[in-house]
């Protein structure tokens, strides 16, 4: 591996880390486009990297911060990451299906951007005015 594509991959790795601890985003908003735009992966190699990349460090280092402030909903927790399993299981499935027609994935994911974002937006907006 390239000195170059080292140094993409741990600023990837590292801003992802920090927006996901920061604001509670899945590292995948990060990663995903990160790694299809500036390493020339393809969708799918970029998810399922993606999708391997989460597993320690969200599950360890961001968790440990919030449970140690009292954060985090145990109960809450337990039932959303039970059936996490299960979606994370069939979106897979679902997205090798789609696998000749990654355009639809493409489509879904930046929708689903999309709709957060202007949500958020107009959510900080409406506060900031209110004061």
């Amino acid at each position: 591996m390239e000195s170059s594509t080292i140094i993409i991959l741990a600023l990837i790795g590292f801003f992802a880390g920090l927006l996901g601890g920061f604001v509670g985003v899945g590292g995948g908003i990060i990663i995903v486009p990160a790694l299809v735009y500036f390493l020339g992966l393809t969708q799918h190699q970029a998810i399922g990297t993606s999708v391997a990349v989460m597993l320690p460090p969200i599950g360890i280092g961001a968790a440990m911060v919030y449970y140690q402030q009292g954060d985090i909903n145990i109960p809450y927790a337990l039932v959303i990451a039970l059936t996490f399993i299960l979606g994370g299981w069939l979106g897979g499935l679902a997205s090798q299906s789609l696998k000749e027609s990654v355009h639809v994935i493409k489509l879904v994911f930046g929708s689903v951007m999309l709709y957060a974002a202007v949500k958020m937006i107009l959510s900080a907006l409406k506060t900031f005015w209110a004061k």
